[in-house]
């Protein structure tokens, strides 16, 4: 657990990087309880004790729990994801649909017989908006 002294990010989300960072990644996406020799053999580490080091450091964090069958994500640092099994959904996913079949109903449905400036600017508004949301579900992706 975080020392009581500890304030900022490190209380509300532990500052993860490198392959500690990998390992709890692969264990985010993995859809069962994973073993140390799982994550040495998935991830390429030289030794079962240098996976046991970095799974003891999430636990620490109290990111991770043990269960009979191995480790298990217990706390969830990612944010706007929606997890279905071990797919990772960007909440953007849905912005951005929403955004495309409204450009998708302006362009077949109510598309005028002369082209105006208020159309013209709905559209750049809504293409500018899916823009945006795929380029943040994108960001959101690699983040994982």
């Amino acid at each position: 657990m975080p020392d009581p002294g500890q304030t900022g990010s490190e209380v509300g989300r532990p500052d993860l990087g490198g392959t500690t960072l990998k390992v709890y990644r692969y264990m985010y996406k993995s859809a069962n309880a994973v073993r140390i020799n799982d994550i040495q053999r998935a991830l390429g580490l030289s030794s079962p004790s240098v996976a046991q080091y970095h799974v003891r450091k999430l636990l620490d964090f109290g990111l991770i729990r043990e269960e009979r069958d191995g480790y298990v994500i217990d706390r969830v640092i990612y944010s706007n994801v929606v997890r279905i099994r071990r797919t990772s959904i960007p909440i953007q996913a849905a912005y951005a649909s929403f955004f495309i079949a409204s450009l998708v109903v302006m362009l077949t449905l109510f598309r005028p017989a002369a082209i105006g400036s208020a159309y013209f600017f709905a559209l750049l508004v809504i293409a500018l908006g899916a823009l945006i949301s795929v380029y943040e579900g994108i960001k959101t992706l690699r983040s994982i």
